[in-house]
């Protein structure tokens, strides 16, 4: 853009999966907030943990930890339920992301049907709002999720990019222009658009290179890459080609 500079696209590292290995075994390592603390070193921008109900890889123990000792806003992702609204509540991270939740899944598939639970979500994105939790919702690039988020007074939306990641070609990039589109419909109505799921070296450039977004939430990738190259280098490698984007 002549005369202006690109902001700056902002990097939350999910840490998650570092819990999942831990809880293999049932022992004390490794440790999702060591690995925190070192994304944070590294560039990340802010940390993204999904406190489950079933507590499969993160654990409230984690959520205090990190609640206390990062020096970066935490990003608590949780379903729309009293207890995590309580939790979110008690702890007061910078931001809590609101996602659709199944036991049975092995992670979130889909976004947030917000349209169609805003009687349910309307207290919950109340309660936190006034708290100063910034609230955001896991959503599908889809313009009547967009008005649900305006609806619901949600100050941020997160942008499933799970679909784009998986196809290939000219559905690919009808997905990528439908990301596009819902990033600004967003901008349009005051909402600040994120984006994040499945996200890799391969695929993140196009996605970073969308000027509404304002950061990437990316997890399980980095972490499974730091087994071969360790996690410092990987986040910097992300950080770069989302600045490059840029």
């Amino acid at each position: 853009m002549t005369g202006s500079t690109p902001r700056r696209l902002r990097l939350g590292v999910n840490i998650d999966h570092v819990a999942t290995v831990r809880n293999a075994r049932g022992s004390g390592y490794p440790d999702p907030v060591r690995a925190a603390l070192l994304a944070a070193s590294a560039g990340a921008d802010g940390i993204t943990a999904h406190l489950r109900e079933d507590r499969r890889h993160i654990t409230d123990d984690d959520i205090a930890r990190l609640s206390a000792e990062l020096p970066i806003p935490l990003n608590l992702e949780m379903a729309a339920t009293d207890e995590m609204v309580a939790i979110a509540l008690r702890h007061r991270p910078h931001a809590a992301c609101i996602v659709p939740e199944k036991r049975e899944e092995r992670t979130t598939e889909g976004g947030l049907d917000a349209a169609g639970q805003h009687n349910h979500l309307a207290p919950m994105v109340r309660a936190l709002g006034e708290a100063k939790v910034r609230v955001s919702l896991f959503i599908e690039p889809d313009p009547r999720q967009i008005e649900a988020a305006l609806r619901l007074g949600a100050p941020v939306v997160e942008i499933h990019t799970g679909r784009y990641c998986e196809l290939t070609g000219e559905e690919q990039a009808a997905e990528l222009r439908r990301i596009a589109d819902a990033a600004a419909l967003a901008v349009k109505n005051a909402i600040e658009p994120h984006a994040g799921h499945g996200l890799t070296f391969d695929n993140v450039v196009p996605i970073a290179a969308i000027p509404q977004i304002a950061e990437l939430n990316i997890g399980h990738f980095l972490i499974g890459e730091a087994i071969f190259d360790g996690l410092a280098p990987v986040v910097r490698r992300m950080r770069a080609l989302m600045d490059d984007a840029r």
